[in-house]
């Protein structure tokens, strides 16, 4: 076997070192070792990070009998039914039935909704006096992804919306940790609530009626059939409706806060954006959001583990049971893939569409996120809405710092905004401080 070259500190070490730099230490391994190294950390173990552009293509092209999701994934903490636990022809299957209800026409039910839920929070806005836009974006999300789920308002979705924020940030903490799950500590605390979330699905697929009149999720996978004609099984539809709520609103939430925290510091695409608000266009606003997840993005690797006995990836011979590590944060400020990649330019995006072996924050191959679509539709309306009703005002502080909540990474004061609710829609777009473009 040939491997690429790496630090050889013991594991805890690298596993030290990787908790302490997440961000800082990734840029230097790869600036001491290449585009590929190997390294040995906990949860991953034995490893190789890789951030070149047809590496990458070859890992997300590759099938299923070489390479497959890793052992340690998200599906310990949402379910043996999670797509994210899911290998194999069993993970094909149920992509299968989770597909339609993310594109096409139904896209464009959701809009109204998410506009609906992004009016009311913002309602609530404090003006003239800094505020974490985070907390805000979070009970969009929620309350957006809660009504296409579930179609609906009552007790249950009370429930849920008091149930799922804690649920999904101790479970995204959880996640990341290098201990085995059990019904100790954090764990069974987990495990409560997790109890507590599936005797609600459950009252809630007993309560289902009128599928055919329905056009949420939950009613789309009670009704959908496998090929053999069978149905899933509650316990299916509770892992990924879990899957698709908590994918579905911290990732997404977390983004939009970055969109704050980076057009704040970036006062002439502010200035742009609101005139392309006012004159009912969208493009450099779909530009935007694909330059945020570009330059911020919220989830910084994805994973997969060599199952053949061996996998040849670029000069590498990796042997059976080797995780590789694609670096999404890394690919994204490489050079050679993005000219000036520290630099915040939505401009990039404007003629030319993002290639999906090189912008990555939704993963690739065929474990891409299937939300992706419904994700980007809801920021660009969130920030439509935003932008359309308030003036948001630029700031020179320096950017804010990456801070990690467990598996997604936010800005480190939630994205700190002041604003001023727009009188009319023709007014300036945005005041012009002495604030210039900050990194």
């Amino acid at each position: 076997m040939t491997l690429p070259p790496g630090p050889t500190a013991p594991r805890i070490v690298q596993g030290l070192y990787a908790w302490t730099k997440p961000q800082r230490g990734m840029r230097r391994l790869r600036e001491r070792y290449g585009d590929a190294f190997a390294i040995n950390v906990p949860i991953f173990g034995r490893a190789v990070v890789i951030s070149d552009p047809a590496q990458i293509k070859q890992v997300f092209t590759t099938g299923t009998d070489v390479l497959d999701n890793i052992d340690r994934d998200l599906g310990r903490v949402l379910g043996p039914g999670s797509m994210f636990a899911l290998r194999g022809e069993n993970h094909q299957k149920q992509r299968k039935l989770l597909v339609p209800p993310f594109h096409g026409r139904r896209l464009v039910a959701y809009e109204k909704i998410i506009e609906e839920e992004t009016v009311r929070e913002l309602a609530s806005w404090p003006e003239n006096q800094p505020f974490p836009v985070l907390p805000s974006m979070m009970r969009i999300t929620l309350n957006a992804i809660l009504r296409a789920v579930f179609g609906a308002e009552g007790a249950e979705f009370d429930e849920l919306r008091e149930l799922l924020p804690k649920l999904v940030a101790l479970g995204s903490k959880l996640a990341v940790m290098p201990f085995p799950q059990g019904k100790w500590g954090p764990w069974r605390k987990f495990w409560a609530m997790r109890r507590e979330y599936d005797a609600i699905i459950e009252r809630l697929i007993a309560k289902a009626d009128d599928l055919d009149g329905r056009d949420d999720v939950l009613a789309m996978m009670l009704q959908s059939r496998y090929d053999d004609g069978s149905p899933m099984s509650h316990s299916d539809v509770a892992d990924q409706l879990l899957t698709l709520l908590a994918a579905g609103h911290e990732t997404t939430a977390t983004t939009l806060a970055w969109a704050v925290e980076r057009l704040r510091r970036h006062p002439s695409v502010l200035n742009d954006l609101v005139a392309e608000v006012d004159a009912g266009e969208k493009a450099l606003r779909e530009a935007t959001i694909l330059e945020v997840q570009r330059i911020r993005p919220v989830i910084d690797l994805v994973g997969r583990q060599v199952k053949a006995d061996s996998m040849r990836l670029g000069p590498w011979t990796l042997p059976k049971g080797y995780t590789i590590i694609v670096s999404i944060a890394l690919i994204h400020v490489n050079p050679a893939v993005f000219p000036n990649p520290r630099t915040f330019d939505p401009n990039r995006f404007l003629d030319k569409k993002p290639d999906f072996y090189q912008w990555i924050p939704f993963g690739g191959g065929t474990r891409r996120c299937l939300g992706a679509a419904f994700a980007n539709m809801e920021m660009n309306v969130v920030l439509r809405t935003m932008l359309r009703d308030f003036t948001v005002l630029p700031t020179a502080e320096p950017g804010e710092r990456w801070h990690s909540r467990g598996v997604a990474n936010a800005p480190e004061q939630g994205g700190l905004a002041i604003v001023r609710r727009r009188v009319t829609s023709s007014q300036s777009p945005v005041q012009t401080s002495t604030a210039g473009a900050q990194p």
